[in-house]
């Protein structure tokens, strides 16, 4: 199949495959006789081990280096347990980053409908939205 078909088949673009070729993640296809790129299921199969990855949140580099460990004959089913468990790590932070976020965000609704419009110069309640921030010594330094 030409580039155009497998880009289609797999939902991405003709770019997205010269991509994935330029950095090793995709092999350099083979040529029909006028110069048209030509790939083979197994390039599908590829892009499609490609995407879903992606869609879990593996990054290239992790994509590239689990490709090159199963293109040199070793299971990656090792490495993939170490990446998916960082994933995870870094799920359970970011997480906890939202949580609190929306909590500060709630607040500051609150706070909204509280306070009517002050003097600030945007608006107060962004403003002033977290406490002031300790110096050494006991001292408040204001506004953040």
């Amino acid at each position: 199949m030409r580039i155009g078909e497998l880009a289609q088949r797999q939902g991405v673009t003709t770019k997205t495959i010269r991509f994935y070729e330029s950095i090793g993640l995709m092999p350099d296809p083979s040529r029909t006789a006028s110069g048209y790129r030509s790939y083979e299921e197994p390039d599908a199969e590829r892009l499609t081990f490609i995407k879903t990855a992606q869609r879990l949140g593996l990054s290239l580099d992790d994509i590239s280096e689990i490709i090159a460990l199963r293109d040199r004959g070793t299971r990656p089913c090792g490495y993939v347990a170490e990446v998916l468990d960082r994933q995870v790590k870094d799920l359970d932070r970011r997480i906890r980053e939202m949580r609190d976020l929306r909590d500060e965000l709630r607040q500051l609704q609150h706070r909204a409908a509280l306070e009517p419009d002050g003097e600030a110069t945007y608006c107060q309640v962004i403003e002033h939205g977290r406490p002031p921030s300790p110096v050494r010594g006991g001292a408040a330094t204001g506004r953040t």
